[in-house]
């Protein structure tokens, strides 16, 4: 995002709304993601999160920072990643894949959150520059918190889609995948870093948002 600076897509005050609506999901959002995995984690029956302090929502227990960095220059990055036991679990490969998800669905809750706030910001008599940005600054927020349920949500290792995936393959085949961990997460890495997964991540995202706009559109049409 950083980059549309440089080359000139956007204005430089939208830029630093950006860095500060990306700075509200680092120090917020992630931690609530990893807090969600926790919780759930914790009530399906292991406290592996409560033991290791990641059962907070104290942003400095949950920062990765290359991770945050990702998300300032690209829009989607990751938090260090709550451990879980699923040996803990009465259920493991279901529990870990309601685990998994509870950080996804947390960043989904956010985006309806700061899209509901932008539609009742307008309501407000704010100066018509000023709700620009305010509004500019929401669907920031919502952007880069979809894009971070649907980049967790991609099913390779470690993200929480593979975990996800736990709960419809069968054993064999998912410790065959696993095997394989190290190798394909750098393969991944190198979709990343090419920009191959842009185009699909970009349009997933895109529908969500839709999706989520046309849901609060709705909400305060009845209301409103």
């Amino acid at each position: 995002m950083l980059s549309s600076l440089v080359s000139g897509q956007i204005d430089f005050l939208s830029a630093v709304i950006y860095i500060i609506s990306s700075l509200v999901v680092i120090f917020l959002t992630l931690p609530i993601h990893e807090f969600a995995h926790g919780y759930a984690a914790v009530k399906l029956g292991d406290n592996t999160p409560r033991w290791q302090g990641r059962l907070t929502l104290n942003p400095f227990a949950h920062i990765d920072y290359v991770g945050s960095l990702f998300i300032l220059l690209f829009g989607f990055g990751w938090a260090k990643p709550v451990q879980v036991n699923h040996y803990n679990f009465r259920h493991p490969k279901r529990d870990m894949a309601i685990t998994a998800f509870a950080g996804p669905l947390s960043n989904i809750i956010m985006a309806f959150i700061f899209n509901i706030l932008a539609y009742i910001l307008v309501l407000l008599p704010l100066n018509a520059t000023v709700l620009f940005y305010v509004i500019l600054f929401c669907q920031f927020v919502v952007r880069i918190n979809v894009t971070l349920a649907v980049f967790n949500l991609i099913p390779i290792p470690p993200l929480d889609g593979s975990r996800i995936l736990t709960a419809f393959l069968p054993d064999r085949t998912y410790y065959k995948i696993m095997q394989y961990e190290r190798y394909i997460y750098l393969g991944f890495l190198l979709l990343l870093f090419t920009d191959v997964l842009d185009l699909p991540i970009g349009y997933v995202s895109g529908v969500i948002i839709r999706f989520i706009d046309a849901v609060c559109s709705g909400i305060f049409s009845i209301f409103m």
